[in-house]
């Protein structure tokens, strides 16, 4: 498909119905249409969205981040979706990852600093930041955040989740490794993070399956699922974000092979944290595009 992908190109391509799946987390300040206290999370994939390569292309990557943030906050105008998540007098940290063996995709950090733009804040009220957080002047008073991360296995959490990407708020993140990082969540509710997130964008492109050992990465245990998962619950998209691998494991292996540790964090940030909901009867989970082999 050519780089110049239309937005109308784009939604004939993933114009098949949504599907509300029962599945929830209750979605911080946010009450929609139904008035269901529902968490939605968007499932989008594009078969299509990286080139020969591996990397994105940026006409069909802006689409998918355009419809599921549409999706989302069920807005059919882009820029009014966008408006309704970053106010032009905003200050903006994306808190990114860098981890240099599966990173959050350098061009969709580009895509989200041009959307924060695109809602009237300027260039030096936006930062895109993972390490040094506590010291950086953007994130230090920004008002608002936007967490970004690859989904990935990980030793000492079970998962590289967007509750664990905020671990670098916090001066001793070593402080937070006991039993399988259970209370991550707790560092959501610090002041300087606190009621701050307004988007949680869980990179599902390439996502990282199995592993064993501290920092693992075997490229045979990457697949190309070509997706994003959305959401202003950020326990809601992790738990969707965790089903999906657990699926592809079983496919995988030929059997139930759980996650280890358990991500007990994502249960915790909702059981003990009340940060979201992890509970699946209560998240709306709502796909757009590409359905083969999507394992939830």
């Amino acid at each position: 498909m050519a780089k110049n992908l239309t937005r109308r190109d784009f939604l004939k391509h993933t114009g098949q119905a949504s599907i509300a799946g029962a599945l929830y987390l209750s979605n911080p300040g946010i009450i929609y249409g139904n008035q269901s206290k529902k968490s939605r999370v968007v499932l989008i994939r594009h078969k299509d969205v990286l080139d020969d390569n591996g990397q994105p292309r940026k006409a069909i990557l802006a689409d998918m981040l355009d419809e599921a943030v549409s999706t989302l906050l069920q807005e059919s105008d882009i820029q009014k979706a966008w408006q309704q998540i970053i106010k032009p007098d905003d200050v903006v940290g994306i808190k990114t990852n860098v981890w240099h063996l599966l990173p959050t995709p350098p061009m969709l950090n580009d895509l989200l600093t041009e959307r924060v733009q695109q809602s009237g804040v300027t260039e030096n009220q936006i930062g895109v930041k993972d390490r040094g957080l506590l010291s950086d002047a953007i994130f230090k008073k920004a008002s608002a955040l936007i967490n970004v991360r690859p989904m990935r296995t990980h030793d000492w959490s079970g998962v590289g989740s967007l509750i664990k990407n905020y671990i670098m708020f916090v001066e001793k993140p070593y402080a937070y490794h006991d039993d399988s990082c259970a209370d991550l969540a707790s560092i959501w509710h610090l002041p300087h993070v606190k009621g701050k997130t307004r988007l949680n964008i869980l990179v599902m492109l390439t996502p990282l399956f199995h592993g064993v050992g501290p920092h693992h990465f075997n490229p045979k245990y990457v697949w190309q699922y070509d997706g994003l998962l959305v959401g202003m619950d950020p326990v809601a998209v992790d738990a969707m974000g965790v089903r999906i691998l657990q699926a592809k494991r079983k496919a995988y292996f030929g059997e139930d092979r759980p996650i280890n540790p358990p991500p007990k964090h994502i249960r915790m940030a909702d059981e003990r944290h009340h940060l979201g909901t992890a509970d699946p009867a209560k998240i709306d989970l709502i796909y757009r595009g590409w359905a083969e082999d999507r394992y939830i």
